[in-house]
């Protein structure tokens, strides 16, 4: 039967039917009473609360389950209709990706991975779709922006094109491009019948490409200009070529780390790439570099000028490096160390690899690492210092 005014005021704890879904609850020995509307949905029961009896009147109340059993038969969600989700306005791609960097750049391990996909993303992709919204970007605009790179560019065309799909992912998320119009940028059963396999492309056509290498018979000179330059961005990269380490190990060095007795750089397992902790025997020329940082009192050896709080940014080393030779790489000067080990010193394999903290390869060698073999690193580091600067007697500039 159908409730009245009266039933809806006096009636005890327990569930009551108007019909249509409309129930009436009453609770708490009846200080609690309000409106739910029930329907199922793939054979299960579902329930909406619609508020209590104090704001929303019965008369209220049936209009309200009229219109959500209406949804019902025409296959609507009745929760949405109660309750819809905001109107995501349109946004140009070029906004959402900016909204998508700056949504996933804190899980980013590098900070300047923010900057690649920006770098990336202006160069190549905004001419074309920057201005697009979602909704009408179309696989022919994402072959209009891979085609011409696809072959000649293939690394920079997949991260170009990951980054495109990873974008428009998000757009459907926000519900800005209908889910079955599908993404026009992915490669799975999609763009990997318009463009030539990447693998079979790396096989065939494309020589491995190392990082840009100084010779480390030029090492020296290099070392001469640096000392030249009063900046925490050259004490950093003289820091590098001297530890032979990554540069982003050295950038973000902090003074607990320093075991000034022992002179032993520890860098803790959470900052190195193979994730195991890695120490680093000192040369005097390194330790030198550090007490001059002593100075700025920061957290970080080498912390950013601009944001003492924070280690310096990897591009500041690159553009120091790239005022004094454009064509070299900071990891190159890992390749130099090496292949000054392997022609100018008789250091054993084990030592050298240990050195650069590379994994071990096979069983044999994993015997020798076992031992972080520090006293034949410290020869060898010495060495290797020499060499960069000449002997330890040999006075380094005053800023050093």
């Amino acid at each position: 039967m159908a409730l009245t005014a009266r039933t809806v005021t006096t009636a005890k704890d327990g569930s009551y039917s108007d019909g249509n879904g409309l129930y009436l609850r009453v609770r708490n020995g009846g200080s609690t009473r309000f409106w739910v509307f029930r329907w199922k949905q793939a054979g299960k029961a579902r329930e909406l609360g619609l508020g209590g009896v104090s704001v929303v009147s019965l008369a209220e109340a049936r209009e309200l389950a009229r219109r959500l059993r209406k949804a019902v038969h025409a296959g609507q969600d009745p929760a949405l209709i109660l309750h819809p989700e905001p109107e995501v306005k349109p946004q140009t791609f070029r906004a959402l990706a900016a909204d998508y960097i700056a949504a996933k750049s804190p899980e980013w391990r590098n900070a300047k991975h923010a900057w690649q996909w920006s770098r990336t993303l202006e160069m190549f992709v905004y001419p074309v779709i920057g201005d697009l919204t979602p909704d009408r970007i179309t696989t022919g605009h994402i072959l209009q922006i891979l085609n011409p790179i696809w072959c000649e560019k293939l690394e920079t065309a997949a991260r170009v094109r990951q980054r495109i799909e990873s974008i428009m992912s998000r757009a459907i998320a926000l519900k800005m491009r209908e889910r079955g119009e599908g993404n026009p940028a992915a490669w799975s059963d999609h763009l990997e019948h318009l463009l030539p396999s990447p693998k079979k492309l790396r096989r065939e056509s494309q020589p491995v490409q190392h990082h840009a290498a100084l010779p480390h018979a030029e090492l020296a000179t290099l070392m001469t200009e640096l000392r030249g330059v009063d900046a925490v961005s050259s004490y950093c990269l003289q820091f590098v070529i001297l530890t032979a380490v990554r540069s982003g190990e050295a950038r973000n060095a902090t003074w607990e780390e320093i075991d000034w007795k022992e002179k032993i750089w520890t860098i803790p397992a959470s900052r190195m790439k193979a994730k195991r902790a890695h120490k680093v025997p000192l040369s005097e020329p390194a330790l030198r570099i550090l007490r001059r940082m002593l100075d700025a009192g920061t957290k970080h050896i080498f912390a950013s000028p601009k944001k003492p709080a924070q280690a310096i940014s990897d591009l500041a080393v690159i553009h120091t490096l790239h005022r004094l030779r454009p064509d070299v790489t900071v990891h190159g000067m890992r390749s130099a160390f090496r292949d000054w080990c392997s022609e100018e010193t008789s250091a054993s394999n084990e030592a050298i690899e240990t050195s650069l903290a590379h994994s071990v390869r096979n069983a044999t060698e994993a015997a020798y690492f076992r031992s972080d073999l520090i006293e034949k690193r410290r020869v060898l580091m010495n060495q290797w210092a020499e060499y960069l600067v000449g002997p330890e007697t040999k006075p380094l500039r005053q800023v050093i």
